[in-house]
């Protein structure tokens, strides 16, 4: 039985933010004095790695650094990073945040519209890309004036090479001064419900996401940890629960450069001997399907696993602990406030289904349209005030809105900030996920929650993810429909339907079970791991209308 600590840790807690203070300094330079300390192992889908010390990533920074500033790229400039998992997208990244520079991350399964949108909302300066990214970034850099100075990686054509701007002898390289308070990152929302929105994080969110970090890994670091997550460090998931908190406490995490599948997930972490990760539910359905008995093909070592993004459901929850002997830490976050709520099995007890209690230094309460605390059980949005319970402004909040004052305003009421995601609070204080407020729908009178269904319909055999949207309906306002990608083995048939429809029916309230199902190949995903209902609900309102969608 697990101890619960969480008041006494919650009451110990309190932030301490120095200054200056420089995310570059305290996740590489004060590292870097020791030679043989591992930042990063580098892996490749052809089996090859290579591992590098903390050391050559500062030396590397320093040489990028230096030449970026000789091209006149200083503080406050965007410059934009548009590499997968790999060195140069961890140097590019300490380079740009000792230098001042606001590092705007960018996903290299972007096309031109994503990448043309972010260089001209932004005005970036530079962009460093590679190979996978040359094509779109070449496609749109015409439509993108300010962008004058281009770093190509590999050598690839259409920017100056990375191995010249470095140079074989770079000059000395003295890091800028920054204040907390002073813009490091530039993240742009993923943009489920409408256009994104760029999300300017300060240097202090750093220590913002410490606590959080630490619970959801039971207490990282360890003696020997090594940390791997597939999450893309363009985005906040990759970024700041697995990236920067890794070489925040100077220990070694695994890049690998490769499209992720279920067992290259589970060779990584055999291979490398991981005893940290962070996996989407996605992906944890994808493995769990796969390899039902991990244990049984794979020599894990696995003691921490996270999960964000999507609810992770009771049937994923009992999967991790009896199949992989990891109780799943479920987290909760945005790019704008991260790390704020979750669980840690180790020093509070797991609930299956709820996703956790706010981290300490995380004041979090359900609110409603009011900015009002609503009572335990009933259903509100959460929300995290500036300050925590000692007072104290909580470090982990992001500026604002790139040039959008006004979306800035409308994210808060009062000092709480709203995250647009509704649950419910328990007498403990645990939250239980109730979907996105712009996800719930009503269908015959009935308030309709999809996590719920999709949970449940992940626990049919036959079924490997699945999405619930609202399908018009003239008579009842909306029918339930669920979108169905199939398991392996199995093939769409009207028995089958029916089949699930019977397994949702018996296991959920009758006005829950989805009318309609629609088998297809994979659900619409954001890069950073979900679903993107709104795609589906779209499409389904497009065709109540007559036509299909774009």
């Amino acid at each position: 039985m697990v101890e619960d600590r969480y008041e006494a840790i919650c009451r110990a807690h309190r932030w301490h933010v120095p200054s200056p203070f420089n995310i570059a300094d305290v996740c590489c330079r004060r590292w870097a004095g020791d030679a043989g300390r591992i930042a990063l192992i580098a892996a490749r889908e052809d089996g090859t790695d290579r591992a590098y010390t903390y050391r050559e990533l500062q030396a590397a920074a320093d040489a990028l650094s230096a030449a970026l500033r000789a091209r006149g790229v200083g503080p406050g400039d965007r410059v934009a990073v548009v590499l997968p998992q790999r060195f140069e997208t961890a140097a590019s990244l300490i380079a740009l945040l000792q230098l001042g520079a606001i590092a705007m991350p960018l996903s290299i399964l972007f096309g031109p519209d994503a990448l043309s949108y972010r260089l001209q909302d932004s005005e970036s300066v530079a962009v460093i890309f590679d190979a996978r990214a040359r094509d779109a970034v070449l496609e749109v850099l015409p439509q993108c004036p300010t962008v004058r100075v281009r770093v190509a990686v590999d050598g690839v054509p259409g920017g100056e090479p990375w191995a010249d701007v470095l140079g074989a002898d770079p000059p000395a390289f003295e890091p800028v001064h920054t204040a907390p308070d002073d813009p490091a990152v530039l993240i742009y929302t993923s943009g489920t419900t409408g256009p994104p929105k760029g999300a300017l994080i300060p240097q202090r969110a750093m220590i913002g996401n410490l606590s959080g970090f630490g619970a959801s890994q039971n207490g990282f670091p360890r003696p020997g940890d090594v940390f791997w997550s597939p999450a893309d460090w363009a985005w906040t998931g990759g970024l700041w629960d697995a990236l920067m908190p890794t070489l925040y406490h100077g220990m070694p995490i695994v890049g690998f450069d490769g499209r992720f599948s279920p067992e290259q997930a589970f060779r990584l972490m055999s291979t490398y001997r991981v005893t940290n990760t962070f996996l989407f539910p996605t992906a944890l359905k994808a493995m769990m399907k796969a390899f039902p008995r991990p244990r049984e093909h794979f020599d894990l070592c696995l003691r921490a696993l996270m999960s964000a993004g999507e609810a992770v459901g009771d049937a994923v929850f009992e999967w991790c602990r009896s199949a992989l002997g990891v109780t799943v830490n479920e987290m909760f976050g945005q790019t704008e406030i991260n790390y704020i709520v979750g669980n840690s099995c180790e020093d509070w007890p797991a609930r299956p289904g709820s996703m956790g209690r706010g981290y300490p230094g995380h004041r979090v309460a359900v609110i409603d349209e009011h900015g009002e605390v609503v009572p335990a059980g009933e259903e509100g949005e959460i929300a995290v005030h500036r300050c925590d319970i000692h007072g104290d402004p909580d470090p982990v909040f992001f500026l604002g809105y790139w040039k959008n004052p006004a979306a800035t305003e409308r994210k808060y009421s009062g000092d709480w900030c709203r995250t647009g995601d509704l649950a419910v609070a328990d007498e403990d204080g645990y939250l239980w996920y109730r979907g996105r407020a712009d996800d719930v729908f009503k269908a015959a009178g009935y308030r309709i929650g999809p996590s719920e269904v999709e949970n449940c319909l992940v626990k049919h055999p036959a079924v490997a993810n699945a999405a619930v949207v609202p399908k018009p309906d003239p008579e009842r306002g909306a029918l339930v429909k669920a979108y169905v990608v199939l398991a392996e083995g199995y093939a769409a048939s009207e028995a089958l339907t029916r089949e699930i429809q019977t397994h949702v029916r018996t296991l959920l309230a009758p006005y829950e079970y989805p009318k309609e199902i629609e088998f297809i190949e994979a659900l619409p995903m954001t890069t950073t791991g979900k679903v993107q209902r709104r795609v589906l609900r779209l499409q389904e309102e497009a065709r109540a209308g007559g036509s299909e969608p774009a």
